[in-house]
Parts: structure tokens; C-alpha cells; sequence
């Protein structure tokens, strides 16, 4: 009797602290691991339709992107989204032979960076790259946008077939700013194949 009485108290604690669930499974979602983002990322080229995205993911989702390095902590990076059914129409006119793929997407999003922020110092170029080092920060915020994009169940295009002076009249984005790529934001439509990647000696040499 004494064990039986011990075990249920004993099953009733763990009940209580949340240790033991019995036959009820878990209404908690699990994340994606990191290994899973990298893996099941694909640039996705068919977006389904009846899936929308809401500007408070967006802005989850870009809220990511400030976390990434950038020279001095300039970040140059800017973002423009299309959401609205009147500007990703006028975007979508703006990618040249993507514009089918990406029909379906419900965000777009222009990527730009501020010149002279980058590579400077004091108004100086620091090294020969000059500005390249303000595509290079707009790159390391990009990817993590798209993976960001992957961990939220969400999937992207990066499109650099763009009418880069059609997108700044659109957006009134300034002279200053390079405008880089247009990022599509959405669903997988179907699963894309894996595509091969180069054998690693190809890209790596250690000394």
C-alpha cells in the first residue's frame, strides 16, 4: 500500500511540475535546428498562392537581419517591401524573366546599401574594396534573411534581374543608396530538387 500510495504521489508531482505528459502529446511547435534551416533552404521559384504573409512577420523577419556584422557596425543595409497588392505588381514588372516565378509571392522586398558607410573611414576609402565592402554587409544581412525567412516555414528568391532606376522612382529610395537585389518572400508551391554542390577540395586549400 505504501508503494502505491508513493508512486501516485510521486506521478501526481511530475504531472504538476510539467515533467510527465502521459498519452497527451506536446502543443509546443519545435523550431527548426540550424543544420535544418541551412539544408532546407532552396531559392524557390513557385510560390502558393492562398498563403499570406502579415507585416508583423515581416517585420520579425527583418528584425533578424540587424543582428548580422557589418563594417563598424555601419549597417548600410536598407529595406523596401512590397506588400501591397499595387506595389508587388509593379515590382513584379521589375525583374525581368523571374516575373512569372515569383507571381505568387506574397512580399517582395528591395535590397539596398548606403555608400560611403563601408570600407570608410572619416569620409576615406580604407582599402582598395572601397564600397564592395557595402555589397559585402548587404550580403551578410541578406543570408540572414533568407534564413530567417527558412526557420519561420517561409521561402525566398534572391533576384539580381532587376530595373534598378524603375525601383528607385517606385520607392523613392535616394541616390546614395546602390540598390542590389529584389528578395522574394513566401510559400514553396512544391519541393525543389537539391542541387549539386562542388566537391569541397574544390573551394577550400588548408596550409
Amino acid at each position: 500500500m505504501k508503494k502505491n500510495t508513493l508512486f501516485g504521489a510521486t506521478l501526481a508531482l511530475l504531472t504538476l511540475t510539467g515533467c510527465y505528459n502521459g498519452n497527451q502529446q506536446s502543443n509546443e511547435t519545435t523550431s527548426p535546428s540550424f543544420d535544418e534551416v541551412l539544408t532546407t533552404r532552396r531559392s524557390i521559384r513557385a510560390y502558393d498562392a492562398t498563403k499570406k504573409i502579415s507585416e508583423a512577420e515581416v517585420r520579425e523577419l527583418l528584425l533578424a537581419t540587424q543582428e548580422a556584422p557589418s563594417w563598424a557596425n555601419q549597417q548600410p543595409t536598407k529595406y523596401y517591401v512590397a506588400i501591397s497588392e499595387e506595389k508587388l505588381k509593379a515590382v513584379q514588372d521589375m525583374v525581368g524573366g523571374n516575373k512569372e516565378r515569383i507571381k505568387d509571392a506574397p512580399v517582395l522586398i528591395v535590397s539596398t546599401f548606403e555608400r560611403g558607410k563601408s570600407g570608410f573611414f572619416q569620409g576615406n576609402q580604407t582599402n582598395e574594396i572601397g564600397d564592395g565592402w557595402g555589397a559585402y554587409d548587404n550580403g551578410l544581412s541578406n543570408c540572414y534573411l533568407i534564413l530567417k525567412a527558412r526557420a519561420m516555414g517561409f521561402d525566398t528568391l534572391i533576384m539580381g534581374m532587376r530595373d534598378a532606376d524603375a525601383l528607385r522612382s517606385l520607392f523613392s529610395i535616394p541616390e546614395s543608396e546602390t540598390i542590389m537585389a529584389v528578395i522574394s518572400l513566401g510559400y514553396r508551391a512544391q519541393e525543389p530538387r537539391q542541387p549539386q554542390h562542388r566537391p569541397l577540395d574544390d573551394i577550400v586549400e588548408f596550409f
